[in-house]
């Protein structure tokens, strides 16, 4: 049995306002055996294609290689946007050493929620996924479940939009000012894994877009939906 360890720990700053929420990286993020376009950070797997849409998007010019540098560029995209990452899984065992989320068990989650009391500016969280099992959000419905919440729907259009409202926190010696109550945002995008391209084919809008321009593919489809929140 392996067991998978989140090599990362969540990056978020005072005054991150949206956060990045999936599950795990693959196995070789936390062995270390990591592949020569891989990055050693957040998202880094040059197969899990959220990186690739970023650069897209914003024309960044990123390194995909195993350098300091290609980490701190990405450090600093996410600073500049205000951008966090918080991966909801902080561990789990695999029988097959895989990527799968599926093959995920005895899975153990952040607090997610103890993440939105100690960052009061975070009013977003992008899943990158949907609510498929063990995808993010449902992981993430799994979790706020310990805390009597529930997710509205705002829009049933892909990406699906959801909201919660986040109750105040009871104060502590460590938090004595009392938070007020305040707005949660979710998002789930199309995940960025080549598994999602079946659900992007039978997409309406994709055909749509598809047939009006046969070169228009399943990764142009994730950067125009990308692009509204990144």
């Amino acid at each position: 049995m392996f067991k998978h360890k989140h090599p990362y720990q969540p990056f978020i700053k005072k005054d991150t306002t949206k956060l990045i929420v999936g599950t795990l990286p693959p196995p070789r993020f936390t062995t270390g055996q990591l592949l020569e376009k891989d990055v050693d950070f957040c998202y880094g797997s040059y197969y899990n294609s959220l990186w690739l849409f970023i650069d897209k998007i914003h024309d960044l010019g990123l390194r995909f290689d195993n350098s300091q540098e290609a980490i701190d560029q990405r450090k600093a995209f996410l600073i500049q946007q205000k951008i966090g990452v918080c991966d909801i899984v902080d561990s789990a065992e695999r029988e097959k050493i895989d990527a799968s989320d599926l093959g995920m068990t005895n899975i153990k989650l952040r607090d997610l929620i103890g993440y939105l009391h100690k960052y009061p500016a975070v009013d977003t969280l992008l899943f990158t996924g949907g609510n498929s099992k063990n995808g993010p959000e449902y992981f993430f419905r799994r979790h706020i479940k310990d805390y009597n919440l529930k997710l509205e729907l705002v829009s049933k259009i892909t990406p699906k939009i959801h909201q919660f409202v986040l109750p105040s926190p009871k104060t502590t010696a460590t938090q004595p000012i009392l938070l007020k109550p305040r707005l949660i945002k979710t998002v789930s995008l199309t995940s960025g894994s080549g598994a999602a391209n079946i659900a992007i084919g039978s997409n309406p809008l994709y055909k749509q877009l598809k047939a009006a321009n046969p070169k228009f593919n399943t990764f142009d489809f994730r950067v125009m939906q990308y692009r509204e929140f990144f």
